[in-house]
């Protein structure tokens, strides 16, 4: 282990003496909110970066292990959401003093949980929308602003964001799918670092494989 130390999904900063980077698990509050071990954000706190999160929604950010979000990334959950089959979208039953009910459910755009596969990489300043499913290993360019499902193992970039590649070709991606390192015990992802950052994705493809069986 490095200097030691067994890495600690629960140890909130994870770089000695750096405080702008942190794990956000064992930091988390609001109860829908779920995230995974070792994620991590480039910033002091976690929860100011997702918005309009209701309780009355029921809705939740749902975000895997081993995820990296940079800094000025913001999830836009469903109390973002105006009705929409009405004249106006003005939210008089927010506001003091205007006579208006709630609308019922079914007359407002919710559209569920915010899913994050694991292993994703969130660039700088992206947004995402709600009710947005993005698949494991998926990445999220720099000021991206992403309205609809990432697959897994997919590069998109833009405003709206749009597939740049696919990272691998689909078998690899049905590898690692199926081999899922990110459910491995620490010690089995120690011993497998040198596969996951190997450059010959021929060789890891292979390996994996075998590792299957």
């Amino acid at each position: 282990m490095k200097d030691t130390k067994m890495p600690n999904p629960n140890t909130i900063h994870p770089i000695a003496g750096y405080d702008k980077e942190i794990y956000v698990k064992p930091t988390i509050q609001n109860p829908n909110i779920l995230v995974g071990d070792f994620t991590y954000i480039t910033d002091r706190e976690f929860e100011s970066h997702v918005t309009h999160l209701y309780e009355w929604n029921g809705d939740k950010l749902i975000i895997g292990k081993f995820c990296q979000i940079a800094s000025g990334v913001e999830f836009i959950m469903n109390g973002a959401n105006h009705q929409m089959n009405a004249v106006t979208t003005f939210p008089f039953y927010t506001l003091e003093g205007w006579d208006m009910d709630a609308p019922a459910t079914s007359n407002l755009p919710l559209k569920g949980d915010t899913v994050i596969g694991n292993d994703v990489w969130i660039g700088q300043n992206a947004v995402i929308l709600p009710g947005v499913h993005i698949g494991d290993g998926a990445i999220i360019g720099a000021q991206s602003v992403v309205g609809s499902d990432v697959e897994p193992y997919t590069i998109v970039v833009g405003n709206p964001a749009k597939v740049i590649r696919k990272r691998f070709d689909n078998e690899m991606i049905d590898v690692l799918l199926s081999f899922k390192w990110w459910d491995k015990s620490i010690e089995q992802i120690n011993a497998l670092i040198p596969l996951l950052t190997s450059d010959d994705v021929k060789k890891v493809k292979k390996e994996l494989v075998k590792r299957l069986k």
